[in-house]
């Protein structure tokens, strides 16, 4: 399969790979950051990560229209890259608690503006490699391979978080404990209900505190917290350097791709590759386009709750603290293992596997299971988890799911089933509905706790949920995104006009920016009514977008195919 696209796609996949794995390190931990190092309001928190979030898609716009008109592809790809890491080197410079505000919204400006550079035009060229009509029919598998590689990056950045949270917290001689943040900033303000009870909390990290003694251990604690998640930040920073190391040595793979019409005009070697387009299909092509980018505005809005509402709702009202065969899903050296042997099984008793295949198959299922299983017998019978760990159940599934979903489409292609690109993203809409149904049913059972009424600390421990509802949210939602997104991609990449392909990459991350903007309302909402009605919000407006992409269908097919 692989043999049918171009090395080119490789070099962006394996880019795409380190500048996403930083990414989302930085994502993991972010709203938990601002909280537990300034004492954000849920409200708060949610207006800094909406904003920064809109920004880091919508500065795409400006990439693409500099790529096209002035840069090209390549140059302005590259300096999206050191752009940005200097962003996530300012970042990761540590100060104290309540401190250094400013430097934080200063790395966060310039992220947003080498994300801009970056990640509009990488897309765009991928999309101009598969402009050539030797690779034209694979685009659609393209993207989902491309796509997977960045959710490769962004599976093991919440564990690279958690581990290095965990080793800064314990060179201070501390642990994580989710309850202490929230209760650390009232005793500071002066507002705590119950300072005993902090107390007793704060000496399970360290015997000798006393209630002279609570605010040294609190600043203390909050330092380290923080200094644990500056050093996070930081990961991002060596990854970029991975991405340049393979942006710039394999230039030649993705050459021939590097160009806008602009310089195609320019060179008579490539001016027989310029495609004109009549006013009409432009026109046409740009609505289309135009109401595909205001559909998936509410599935970003959905879908980027995993790094606000649904880490909330990790912190305070899931279960933290699972048993030995949970644990396995929370750990990749558990994780890892189950699904690189279920993969052995696959290919061992695939009907189209080869003696050899077989073998490597059958070894590669003993072999993970055996290691899956040295796993298990290290863990305790109860194991702490910590909230931003849920957020690589999303890329697992992802990279799991792929060639599933690969493989389902390519069967109904064959059948001449195959939904259209408009049509895939309006099932996808459907499933991200059915996904927020999931947690609609699971908060039922926490009337009486909302946010409001317990003021915004952890639930009590019998009233914590289990965290498969999580779980399968994130499945549910994984499905949906593998539906939507990459589709969505492809379909900007096939229906741009080409004088426009960098700007049009930037206004499908421009709309997802508007989404991600608009995730401030669930958040603004958290703490202000019951937690059913935060995930029936957002039920109801992917139902909407649905039904809103159907009615519209055959003229989005019609752009498609002009």
């Amino acid at each position: 399969m692989l043999k049918q696209h171009p090395k080119g796609l490789f070099v962006a996949f394996f880019a795409n790979m380190g500048e996403r794995f930083g990414f989302y390190t930085m994502i993991a931990i972010f709203v938990l950051f601002l909280q537990a190092k300034y004492g954000y309001s849920a409200a708060e928190a949610s207006q800094i990560y909406g904003t920064f979030l809109a920004f880091v898609y919508f500065l795409p716009l400006l990439g693409g229209f500099i790529a096209d008109k002035f840069l090209g592809y390549g140059k302005t790809i590259s300096i999206g890259l050191v752009v940005m890491f200097i962003g996530y080197f300012l970042l990761a410079i540590p100060t104290t608690m309540n401190s250094g505000f400013g430097l934080v919204v200063s790395a966060l400006a310039v992220i947003c503006l080498g994300t801009g550079l970056f990640k509009g035009n990488l897309q765009a060229l991928v999309g101009n490699l598969y402009d050539n009509p030797k690779y034209s029919k694979n685009r659609d598998v393209a993207f989902n391979i491309f796509y997977m590689g960045i959710n490769i990056g962004a599976m093991f950045a919440p564990s690279t978080a958690e581990a290095i949270n965990n080793w800064i917290l314990k060179t201070h001689n501390f642990f994580y404990d989710n309850r202490i943040p929230a209760l650390a900033h009232k005793y500071m303000d002066g507002t705590i209900n119950n300072a005993s009870e902090y107390l007793t909390i704060a000496q399970a990290q360290d015997p000798s505190v006393t209630t002279q003694t609570l605010g040294t251990f609190t600043t203390d604690y909050i330092n380290a917290l923080s200094q644990s998640y500056h050093y996070g930040f930081g990961v991002a920073c060596i990854s970029l350097i991975a991405s340049m190391i393979v942006f710039w040595a394999f230039k030649k793979y993705y050459k021939s791709a590097d160009l806008t019409e602009k310089q195609k005009a320019a060179s008579d070697e490539h001016k027989d590759q310029i495609i004109k387009l009549t006013p009409k299909q432009t026109k046409d092509r740009l609505i289309a386009l135009g109401l595909i980018f205001f559909v998936v505005i509410f599935f970003w809005m959905s879908f980027h709750q995993n790094g606000l509402c649904m880490t909330f709702f990790a912190r305070d009202y899931t279960s933290l603290s699972v048993g030995k065969v949970s644990n396995l899903l929370f750990n990749l050296n558990g994780l890892l293992p189950i699904f690189l042997s279920i993969l052995g099984l696959y290919f061992f008793i695939r009907k189209k596997s080869e003696g050899k295949t077989r073998i490597i198959g059958a070894c590669s299922f003993v072999g993970f299971a055996l290691l899956a299983y040295w796993s298990y017998t290290t863990y305790n019978t109860e194991n702490p988890i910590s909230p931003q760990i849920f957020q690589h159940f999303n890329p697992f599934f992802i990279v799991a799911l792929t060639p599933l979903i690969i493989g389902l489409f390519s069967w109904l292609a064959k059948k001449g089933k195959e939904p259209s690109s408009p049509k895939k993203i309006g099932i996808g809409m459907l499933i991200t509905a059915l996904g927020f149904v999931v947690l609609v049913v699971g908060s039922l059972s926490l009337l009486g706790v909302s946010p409001k009424e317990i003021s915004g600390e952890v639930a009590p421990t019998d009233r914590l949920i289990s965290p498969y509802w999580l779980i399968s949210t994130y499945f549910v939602l994984t499905v949906a995104e593998l539906f939507l997104s990459p589709m969505g991609i492809s379909f900007v990449s096939k229906v741009s006009p080409p004088k426009y392909k960098g700007l049009m990459q930037g206004g499908w991350l421009a709309a997802t920016a508007i989404g991600n903007y608009l995730i401030i309302i669930p958040g603004s909402l958290w703490d202000k009514v019951p937690l059913w009605a935060v995930w029936t919000l957002l039920v109801i407006l992917c139902v909407l977008s649905a039904t809103f992409v159907f009615s519209i269908l055959k003229r989005l097919e019609r752009a498609t195919n002009s």
